[in-house]
C-alpha cells in the first residue's frame, strides 16, 4: 500500500503551542487516519506561533513542498483578527491561500480541509479585553473562511463552537490560558478525521 502524505499550513494552533508535537491536532490526525487503515507519513507542517496570512504565504512561497500531497488543512487567520486587520484583507489573502492548499492536493479541492478559527475570546488571556468584540471578529472572519471553502469546493472543519466551551472547562486549555491543550487537540482531529470519511 502505497505511502500517504499530509501538509498542514497555519499557525500555533496548527503546530500545537504549549503541547508536546504529538499532541497537536496534525499528529492526532494521522494517528487517526492510521487506525482506519490509511498508511499516512508524519504530517508536513509549515506553521508558527504568530503568523498571519501572508507571512504565511511567505513562507510557503520559500518552501520546498512535494509535487502533490494527499491531504491539506488549512488553518490561518487568528493573527490576522488579532492584529486588527480588516476582512476584506483576511479574504483576499485566504483565498490566495485556498487556491495553493488546492493545487498543492493535486487541484483536488475535497482533500483540503479548511478548518475554523477557534475562540480566543473566551481565555482567560482575554481578560480585561472585550470578549464579546473578539468573538464578533472571528465569526466574521470564520464567515469568510466558511463560504470561500464553500465556494472552492473544499471540506469545513467547524471547531469554534467547541472552543467556547474552554470558558467552562479549563482542561480544554494549554498551561499559557491561551492554546488549547492535547484534549480539545484530540476533539479537532476527531473531526476532521470524519469529514474524511465521508465521500466528496
Amino acid at each position: 500500500m502505497a505511502l500517504l502524505t499530509y501538509l498542514a499550513l497555519g499557525d500555533s494552533y496548527t503546530i500545537g503551542e504549549q503541547v508536546p508535537l504529538f499532541e497537536s491536532f496534525p499528529f492526532r490526525l494521522v494517528q487517526l487516519l492510521r487506525e482506519s487503515g490509511s498508511q499516512y507519513t508524519a504530517p508536513e507542517i509549515i506553521a508558527k506561533t504568530g503568523w498571519t496570512t501572508d507571512e504565511l504565504k511567505q513562507q510557503i512561497d520559500h518552501t520546498l513542498l512535494l509535487p502533490k500531497y494527499d491531504l491539506v488543512t488549512l488553518l490561518i487567520g487568528v493573527n490576522n483578527q488579532y492584529r486588527g486587520r480588516t476582512a476584506e484583507n483576511y479574504r483576499n489573502e485566504f483565498v490566495s491561500l485556498l487556491k495553493q492548499a488546492i493545487g498543492f492536493a493535486g487541484n483536488r479541492p475535497e482533500a483540503v480541509v479548511v478548518v475554523s478559527i477557534p475562540d480566543w475570546g473566551v481565555t482567560p488571556f482575554a481578560e480585561g479585553r472585550d470578549r464579546q468584540q473578539i468573538s464578533r471578529h472571528i465569526d466574521q472572519f470564520n464567515a469568510i473562511n466558511r463560504e470561500e471553502a464553500g465556494r472552492l469546493g473544499a471540506k469545513y472543519a467547524e471547531i469554534t463552537k467547541s472552543s467556547r466551551e474552554a470558558a467552562t472547562d479549563p482542561e480544554l486549555l494549554a498551561a499559557d490560558g491561551l492554546h488549547p491543550s492535547g484534549k480539545d487537540y484530540a476533539r479537532w482531529a476527531a473531526a476532521i478525521a470524519e469529514l474524511l470519511s465521508v465521500p466528496a
